[in-house]
């Protein structure tokens, strides 16, 4: 079911959304100090990233594949048709979410299979298009989340890095119903790069509508990556789909829970948990 942007707030600790800031008053929310960032925008052609001055330089960006219209306009429809059948349950900073996965708990490093069925059917079309590549032949997904945002909410996801304990090298993203930015940034600066060994650098990578996007390497372990409020123009869907990382493949310390794992997963019998 679609959200008109009236619904309930799920925010926790430090997140924000729009509902929460009018409930409870922006003085009462962290304020943002002013700091010295370095911008620089993604070219997918040259895979640099090329500066939006003339202070800096351009540099070397890996770890970034993009491949635009990866589904067709009809495609895209019945994704969000079928999603939409079904529950959309309120998360933080103004998003909500569709899970497809195991219950897990990072901290601990435990898995529960619990009610995971699987990925659900209709991505079936989408996982086997993926494997037609050849950067992506071997990806096995075993954890699909479908994340909505909405300008009217406030939508957004701070900088962050996923779990590296169970999910593995790529994380793959098929980006719906409109354009958007992924913000990476490097808090500490850029080591290696004259000019830029201190202060925060950001790299903005285009998302373009219907395209696909597989983080993987520097981009995937070292760069965080996030969604800013106003970067969202109109309603955003996005499917991430989550491989298995080699402790628990074939010849790992948790290769059986691995191997029950991906029999579920890749059944396409699957429900949000």
């Amino acid at each position: 079911m679609q959200d008109d942007g009236s619904a309930s707030c799920a925010c926790k600790g430090i997140r924000r959304c729009l509902k929460c800031e009018n409930a409870k008053g922006t003085e009462q929310l962290e304020a943002n100090e002013a700091k010295a960032v370095h911008q620089f925008r993604y070219d997918p052609e040259t895979r640099l990233a090329v500066p939006r001055d003339a202070d800096s330089s351009c540099f070397s960006f890996p770890g970034v594949f993009l491949q635009e219209d990866f589904i067709s306009e009809e495609e895209e429809e019945e994704l969000i048709r079928t999603m939409d059948r079904d529950v959309w349950n309120d998360s933080q900073s103004g998003r909500r979410k569709q899970d497809f996965g195991p219950k897990v708990n990072f901290k601990k490093q435990k898995v529960r299979l619990s009610s995971f069925s699987g990925l659900p059917a209709v991505s079936r079309s989408l996982v086997l298009r993926m494997q037609g590549d050849a950067s992506l032949e071997d990806f096995r997904p075993v954890e699909q989340c479908n994340l909505e945002y909405l300008p009217q909410r406030g939508s957004s996801i701070d900088p962050h890095l996923d779990d590296s304990w169970l999910w593995g090298e790529r994380l793959v993203t098929v980006n719906m119903l409109s354009d958007t930015t992924l913000t990476m940034s490097l808090e500490e600066g850029l080591k290696e790069e004259a000019g830029l060994q201190v202060e925060e650098v950001q790299v903005s990578v285009l998302l373009p509508r219907r395209s696909l996007l597989v983080l993987f390497g520097e981009a995937r372990h070292r760069w965080k990556h996030s969604i800013r409020r106003e970067d969202i123009q109109d309603r955003r869907v996005c499917s991430t789909f989550r491989e298995l990382s080699e402790d628990f493949l074939s010849g790992g310390r948790h290769e059986e829970m691995g191997a029950k794992l991906l029999d579920i997963s890749l059944s396409f019998r699957g429900t949000p948990v």
